[in-house]
């Protein structure tokens, strides 16, 4: 016996079938957020950022880089995960949601991007 109205199983409504999976990867993201996120608090109250070219430094090194664009990658799928929870629940005009949702995620994409490249940069070109 499905719980399910004559309406709903005329239409083929139900469920979407992806509820899970954005679930396990705003916990996934999360998990990884709480290592790399008091890696980066302990590195800063270690005295690595006095300046410039102490942080400069530090991030040259490819196993603090690697940690750093982690954070970034992981904080940024994080943000854009829990966004699209917060205006699927409160935007109930289509298209602000689908236009937000477009807007976030080609911000984030880019920020994230721009971070990863500055990263890199100062790994592989000193400057």
């Amino acid at each position: 016996m499905k719980m399910q109205s004559d309406l709903g199983r005329v239409r083929g409504l139900g469920s979407a079938k992806s509820g899970s999976s954005h679930w396990w990867a705003q916990r996934v993201t999360a998990a990884a957020n709480l290592p790399l996120g008091l890696w980066f608090i302990y590195s800063i109250l270690a005295g690595h950022t006095a300046s410039f070219d102490a942080v400069h430094a530090w991030l040259s090194s490819y196993f603090h880089a690697t940690m750093m664009i982690l954070l970034v990658i992981s904080v940024a799928w994080h943000f854009v995960l829990g966004l699209q929870v917060v205006i699927e629940d409160y935007v109930h005009n289509r298209k602000v949601e689908i236009g937000s949702m477009l807007l976030i995620r080609a911000l984030t994409v880019f920020m994230t991007v721009a971070a990863i490249i500055s990263v890199l940069r100062i790994v592989f070109a000193g400057a």
